[in-house]
C-alpha cells in the first residue's frame, strides 16, 4: 500500500512516499481503508522537530486526522463492522472522563502512526461513526479542530445561548468555533489579517470582525463591541504573544480556553488573569464520548465543515506548504 513517513524531521521535505505492507487487524482491532485526511498545525511542527511533548518514533505516519471505511475486524470487535463508515479519536485509548496521562499516550501521528496512509490499523474502541450528512472529506476535519472546540466550549465552557465567544483567526479551529458557536446560539466576534477572509466569516454568521492588523490593540475593539464587558470565551490560539490581549478581552470570571501556539508557544496566565478570576482552560483534543456528543449535534443542525482545499495523495507535501502559508480559511484536506 500507499502511504508517507516522517523519515526525519527536516520540514515539509522530511514527508516521503514509500510502500507498505498492508496491515493486519489483531484482536480488538479494525483495518481502515483510509478515503481522506486533514492537516493540523501540529502536522507541521511535528514534521520541522519542533513539538516537543513526545519522543518521535521515525520513521512514522504522519497526520491524526482522516476518515474512511472498516474493511476487516479483528477477534472480539463488536462496535465496528465492515463498511461502517468512521473516523479515528485522536488520542486511541480516551474514551471518557478526565484526560491523564495513560489515556492521552497514544496520538496518532505523533508517538504511534498516524493516518496519512490507503489502510491502518486503529484500536476499534478508537473510532467513532460519521453522521450520514458528512462525506469522507468532511469527516476527515472532525478528529483533531473540531473535538478540540466542542471540548473547549461545550465540555469545558458550558456555552449558553447569547454569550459571546472570540474566535482568533480563520484556520481550522477558529472556523469551527465560529460554526459551534452560531450552532448554539452564541455571539461570535472573530479576527483575521484579512479583509477577505473577514467577510467570509461574516457569511458563516460572525456578528462581528476585526482586522489585526490595521487594529493592533484589537482587545479595546472587542470591549468597545461588548459595551465594556468582555467577551464570555476565548478561542486562545495565537499563543504567548496574543494571550495577554485575550485577557483583556474577556469579562470578569470568563473563559479563555488555551488551544494553539501560532505566535510560538502556549501563553502563561499572569497576575491581571488572576486578579480578575478568569477560568483558563488547557485544551488538547478530547475523548471519544466528547465525538460522538459533537457528531449528534452536527447530524441534528446538518453542520458541514469548512473544507478551503482538497489536494491529490501525490500532494500531499504541497498541501502541507500550502497550509504552512497560512493563506487557508478552515480545512485542508487530502484525498487517498
Amino acid at each position: 500500500m500507499k502511504a508517507y513517513e516522517l523519515q526525519k524531521t527536516s520540514g515539509i521535505e522530511g514527508w516521503v512516499q514509500v510502500d507498505r505492507p498492508e496491515p493486519k487487524p489483531g484482536p480488538g482491532q479494525a483495518l481502515v481503508r483510509i478515503r481522506a485526511v486533514s492537516l493540523n498545525y501540529r502536522d507541521l511542527i511535528i514534521a520541522r522537530g519542533s513539538y516537543g511533548r513526545v519522543p518521535l518514533p521515525l520513521p512514522v505516519i504522519p497526520v491524526s486526522d482522516g476518515a474512511g471505511e472498516v474493511v476487516a475486524v479483528g477477534d472480539g470487535v463488536t462496535r465496528v463492522k465492515p463498511g461502517d463508515r468512521v473516523a479515528p479519536t485522536f488520542f486511541q485509548t480516551w474514551t471518557d472522563g478526565s484526560a491523564t496521562p495513560e489515556k492521552t499516550a497514544k496520538a496518532l501521528g505523533g508517538n504511534i502512526d498516524g493516518v496519512l496512509a490507503q489502510y491502518v490499523v486503529l484500536d476499534a474502541e478508537g473510532l467513532v461513526h460519521l453522521p450520514e450528512h458528512l462525506s469522507f472529506e468532511d469527516g476527515a476535519t472532525l478528529p483533531c479542530a473540531a473535538v478540540t472546540v466542542w471540548n473547549a466550549l461545550v465540555s469545558q465552557g458550558r456555552l449558553q445561548a447569547g454569550q459571546t465567544v472570540l474566535a482568533q483567526g480563520t484556520g481550522g479551529v477558529s472556523i469551527f468555533a465560529l460554526q459551534f458557536g452560531r450552532m448554539l446560539g452564541a455571539r461570535v466576534i472573530i479576527t483575521s489579517s484579512s479583509d477577505e477572509k473577514l467577510e467570509r466569516a461574516r457569511a458563516l454568521g460572525a456578528e462581528s470582525t476585526l482586522n489585526y492588523k490595521k487594529n493592533p490593540d484589537w482587545e479595546q475593539k472587542v470591549l468597545e463591541l461588548t459595551g465594556g464587558k468582555g467577551v464570555d470565551h476565548v478561542v486562545e490560539v495565537g499563543g504567548e504573544q496574543t494571550l495577554p490581549q485575550s485577557v483583556r478581552a474577556t469579562r470578569p470570571e470568563g473563559h479563555i480556553h488555551l488551544i494553539g501556539l501560532l505566535t510560538g508557544g502556549f501563553g502563561k496566565p499572569d497576575a491581571q488573569a488572576e486578579a480578575r478570576k478568569l477560568q483558563l482552560h488547557p485544551i488538547y483534543v478530547g475523548s471519544r464520548v466528547m465525538f460522538e456528543e459533537m457528531n449528534r449535534a452536527m447530524a441534528q443542525h446538518r453542520l458541514k465543515p469548512v473544507i478551503d482545499r482538497v489536494f491529490p495523495f501525490e500532494q500531499a507535501r504541497d498541501a502541507l506548504r500550502y497550509m504552512q502559508e497560512g493563506a487557508h480559511f478552515g480545512k485542508v484536506v487530502i484525498t487517498v
